[in-house]
């Protein structure tokens, strides 16, 4: 059988990417033809999909915000989807099985993988963005949700079977009147996610600087005394004195071995958050071996094991404090080995596995409707 996975731009194969990628990959060495669609893509990442022998349909989208970075360029493309049809329109219609990991390519598919409404995100990271930022957002706020409204109802009617990304993520399709059938977690390659040291250095704290970062938290906690090292994009909305702070040290993108190392050698990683569905942040971090701090609410309290393979806090205060804590006293270190023993319950051959059941199962008819009250979560395996 061949299938056609949809997907966001792609300057490259990681983020919301990975669980595109991962299952293609098994699809692909199973002998079955797979070809990506996406808006735009990378020379590079065209490049990758035909030496493993997939083929890349690169729509060229003629995008204005090439240089404003990632966020801004996802924004446009979702923006010509939802309200000029644009991404759709110019896809291939063929005899293959579409799979749609896209939040703006609106095309017929047997599954539609949701990994979360902008118009919610926007909503959640407004209080962290800048003055200027936060006015552009209140102007175009009522269009931006009435969009996003009519594109994500359009997405749901044209798929026979929808899968989210988190219990969490499912929950705020509710609203828009979306069925999920499902919950599949995003994976991790734990054959790349892993400890490399016994004896970490311990000496940072380590967090993500990205569009859902709290950095008003991260500030509070290098004004504490805590060494902390960063890493991700310089976005624009991020404050000069936090870049220039004593105990920050922003390394801006690194490579995914640098990241890897990173991981295993801080005390444990930060993650306050505005918005995340699901949190790659956390689960990387638990692969390499580094406990996670982070918030009790939306998808990082879904993978995050309280007092197992890290902590759950309840407010801004509870992170600072608990932050402030294991900074000055330390921890158990058992908590490192919990840590990636429940990280390999996300690997990707875990992941793939949970895809290939679903997509042996009919989708015209999905079996299981998300309710406040229960959901079906394709089981991890132990």
């Amino acid at each position: 059988m061949d299938f056609t996975l949809a997907c966001d731009i792609m300057m490259d194969l990681e983020g919301s990417i990975r669980p595109a990628i991962y299952l293609a990959d098994e699809l692909n060495a199973r002998g079955h033809g797979v070809s990506i669609v996406s808006p735009m893509m990378s020379r590079e990442v065209e490049e990758h999909l035909k030496s493993v022998g997939m083929k890349p349909i690169n729509l060229h989208a003629k995008l204005a915000t090439k240089n404003f970075g990632l966020s801004m360029l996802w924004f446009e493309t979702w923006s010509r989807e939802a309200f000029l049809r644009l991404n759709s329109r110019r896809t291939l219609n063929d005899s293959s099985m579409t799979l749609n990991f896209s939040q703006v390519i609106a095309v017929p598919c047997a599954v539609w993988y949701l990994q979360g409404p902008p118009s919610i995100a926007l909503e959640d990271m407004n209080r962290e963005l800048s003055p200027k930022f936060k006015i552009a957002y209140k102007v175009l706020k009522p269009f931006i949700q009435y969009a996003d409204a009519k594109l994500v109802r359009r997405m749901g009617n044209a798929s026979r079977s929808i899968v989210a990304n988190s219990k969490f993520c499912a929950s705020m399709y509710t609203d828009f009147g979306i069925r999920v059938s499902a919950v599949i977690y995003p994976p991790i390659d734990c054959q790349q996610f892993h400890p490399t040291t016994s004896k970490p250095s311990s000496n940072y704290v380590f967090t993500y600087f990205g569009k859902e970062t709290e950095f008003s938290v991260i500030k509070r906690l290098a004004d504490n005394g805590i060494k902390i090292k960063a890493f991700g994009s310089k976005t624009p909305y991020l404050e000069k004195n936090l870049l220039e702070h004593a105990n920050v040290e922003f390394l801006g993108r690194v490579t995914t071995n640098e990241l890897v190392d990173l991981y295993s050698n801080a005390l444990f990683t930060v993650f306050p958050f505005t918005h995340e569905p699901f949190g790659y942040i956390p689960l990387e971090s638990m692969a390499c071996g580094t406990p996670v701090l982070t918030y009790n609410i939306q998808g990082p309290s879904e993978c995050v094991i309280d007092g197992h393979t890290g902590w759950l806090a309840q407010s801004e205060k509870e992170i600072e404090d608990k932050a402030s804590m294991y900074w000055t006293d330390g921890f158990n270190s058992s908590i490192r080995r919990t840590c990636v023993k429940e990280a390999a319950k996300y690997d990707r051959g875990h992941y793939t596995a949970q895809w290939l059941k679903t997509l042996d199962e009919p989708t015209n008819n999905p079996q299981f409707v998300y309710t406040n009250a229960s959901l079906q979560t394709v089981a991890i395996s132990e």
